[in-house]
C-alpha cells in the first residue's frame, strides 16, 4: 500500500473480500455545488451506490493524506470549506501532500488514487476534454491524458457540453481510449442525451461492460475505458436552450479572461445561473444515474 494513502476501513474490507467498490470524485463537493447542497448530494450518491450493492469510496486529499473513502464528517468538512479547497490535478499532488494541505480530486486525481487503492470503477458527472478554441489556447484537460495512462473504468454522462466534443473524441481515439455508449450509439452531451457524435461501441448491459474492461486489464493494455451513460430522459434538457446558455457563458468567460483550471467551474456556475438552476438539477440526477450504473458494473469486476 502506498505510504501516503489512507483507505477507509470499510473500503479496505470490501477490497480484501473481493466485494464491489466504486470511487467518487470530490470536486463536485468543493467546486460543483453550494453548501449544504454539495454535502447532501455527496451523501445521496454514496447511498445510491450502497443501494445498488457496492461500497462507495469518495476520494480526496485531506491534510496531505490521499483518501480512498471519506467519513461523513470529512465530506462535511470539504463541503463547508468549498472553494477554499485546492482543485487538485496530477501536477498538484506532490506539493499538496508535502505541505499537508487539502485537495479536492478531479477525474484525473480520482483515477490515480483509485488505482493506488485497487478500485477499478469510478462514477462521475462528466469528464473534461478539449476546450473550445484549443487550437490556439492548447487548453486540453488532464483527464484525457489520465484516461490514456491509468487502468480505471470511468462512468460518466458524456463529455461536458461546454467543451469541443468532436476534438475530444479525436484526442481519445489518438490515445487509444475506448469510448462506450451504454445503450446508445451516440455520445451523450452531459445535460442532454444527444450530441450528433458517434461513440466507438454500444454496449447494453453492465455485465458486458465489465467483461470488456476485464479483457483490457487481462491483456495489460495501457489506460482506462470511458463509459458514457445518457442522462435519464425526464431530466434531459432541451439542446437549444442549454447550448444557448453555454454559448453565453463561454462568451463571458472569454471577456473576463478566465484561464486554466478556473474555466470549468466558471462555466458551470454561469450555465446554472442562466438556466435558473435547472442545469444543477440535471447535474445531480445524471450523477445519481452514473452511480447506479457503476455499482452494477462493479458487481462483475
Amino acid at each position: 500500500m502506498n505510504k501516503y494513502l489512507d483507505c477507509l476501513p470499510e473500503v479496505t474490507a470490501a477490497l480484501v473480500a473481493g466485494r464491489p467498490v466504486v470511487a467518487l470524485e470530490s470536486t463536485i463537493i468543493s467546486h460543483g455545488m453550494p453548501y449544504p447542497q454539495n454535502v447532501e448530494t455527496a451523501l445521496r450518491v454514496e447511498q445510491t451506490i450502497r443501494e445498488n450493492g457496492a461500497v462507495p469510496a469518495t476520494i480526496a486529499i485531506i491534510k496531505g493524506r490521499l483518501k480512498a473513502g471519506l467519513t461523513p464528517s470529512e465530506i462535511e468538512y470539504l463541503g463547508q470549506k468549498g472553494r477554499g479547497v485546492a482543485k487538485a490535478s496530477r501536477r498538484d499532488l506532490p506539493v499538496l501532500v508535502a505541505r499537508g494541505e487539502d485537495g479536492a480530486t478531479t477525474v484525473t486525481t480520482t483515477m490515480i488514487i483509485a488505482h493506488m487503492a485497487g478500485i477499478k470503477v469510478f462514477a462521475t458527472g462528466g469528464v473534461g476534454g478539449v476546450h473550445r478554441g484549443a487550437e490556439t489556447s492548447m487548453d486540453i484537460s488532464a483527464d484525457l491524458e489520465e484516461l490514456a495512462m491509468t487502468p480505471v473504468m470511468v462512468v460518466c454522462a458524456g463529455v461536458k457540453s461546454i467543451l469541443d466534443l468532436g476534438l475530444t473524441l479525436e484526442y481519445l481515439e489518438t490515445k487509444g481510449v475506448p469510448v462506450i455508449g451504454y445503450g446508445t450509439g451516440e455520445l451523450p452531451a452531459f445535460y442532454t442525451r444527444k450530441s450528433g457524435f458517434k461513440v466507438d461501441y454500444r454496449i447494453d448491459t453492465p455485465e458486458e461492460l465489465a467483461a470488456a474492461f476485464r479483457a483490457k486489464l487481462e491483456m495489460r493494455l495501457r489506460g482506462g475505458m470511458l463509459v458514457t451513460n445518457p442522462i435519464p430522459e425526464e431530466y434531459s434538457m432541451d439542446p437549444e436552450r442549454i447550448n444557448a446558455a453555454i454559448d453565453q457563458a463561454v462568451k463571458e468567460c472569454n471577456e473576463k479572461g478566465v484561464k486554466g483550471k478556473d474555466i470549468t467551474p466558471f462555466l458551470l456556475a454561469r450555465v446554472k445561473d442562466i438556466t435558473g438552476g435547472d442545469s444543477l438539477d440535471s447535474n445531480i440526477q445524471l450523477v445519481l444515474n452514473n452511480a447506479r450504473l457503476a455499482a452494477q458494473i462493479a458487481q462483475f469486476l
